[in-house]
């Protein structure tokens, strides 16, 4: 795997002698890759991230991993706040209305595999994952499956409660990961996006498959 440098200024050091422990992956929702490119690396736009794949396949580097990148926001995972400085973020250049390429998705998977080699990252996350109701990325496109496939993200695991109501739901997910305090159906629209985007209705015994 390539990677071209690309070196953004908006970064810094990671808080409190954190580590990368998460991976979050985003889309750009920008007309191109060099228009994203722009972006994440303008000091203005106080807005980075530590990669960006290109639709084509192609890697750069904007901030290095022992640095903190400004790409999560608001939010947590599993109980963890300040996403920032426990993550590595990465953008695919796409508009969120359209599948990913095939060689996007490679690249990904090769990049996946190189940062689990240097650190001990437990979670692989949708920005969607960590901030219900604020964020949409990746996004229904995504292929989520194929990266469960190859360990490269948690297999979704399903759960029995007593009853399919929404108390047994909300305890679910928060024990999946989705540990921040939104209204119910916000809860669900996020858990439907990661595993399972077509299905709608009313809650139901299948939104108890979650990761």
């Amino acid at each position: 795997m390539q990677i071209t440098q690309h070196l953004s200024p908006n970064c810094g050091p990671r808080r409190d002698g954190l580590t990368p422990e998460i991976i979050v992956i985003h889309y750009t929702a920008m007309d191109s890759a060099d228009a994203a490119l722009e972006r994440l690396c303008d000091p203005e736009a106080e807005v980075s991230a530590h990669y960006l794949i290109t639709g084509q396949g192609g890697v750069v580097q904007m901030v290095p991993e022992h640095l903190r990148a400004w790409h999560a926001g608001a939010g947590q995972w599993a109980g963890l706040t300040d996403i920032n400085s426990r993550s590595i973020g990465i953008e695919l250049d796409n508009r969120g209305t359209h599948p990913f390429s095939a060689p996007q998705m490679a690249a990904l998977e090769a990049l996946l595999r190189s940062i689990n080699s240097r650190w001990p990252i437990a979670h692989t996350i949708g920005h969607s994952d960590m901030a219900p109701g604020r964020k949409y990325d990746p996004g229904p496109n995504f292929d989520w499956a194929r990266l469960v496939r190859q360990g490269l993200a948690a297999r979704p695991k399903a759960t029995s409660p007593a009853r399919v109501d929404p108390e047994n739901f909300v305890k679910a997910a928060r024990a999946a990961g989705y540990t921040v305090d939104v209204p119910l159906d916000t809860l669900l629209a996020a858990t439907r996006l990661r595993c399972a985007p077509w299905r709608v209705g009313p809650l139901d015994q299948s939104d108890f498959t979650l990761i």
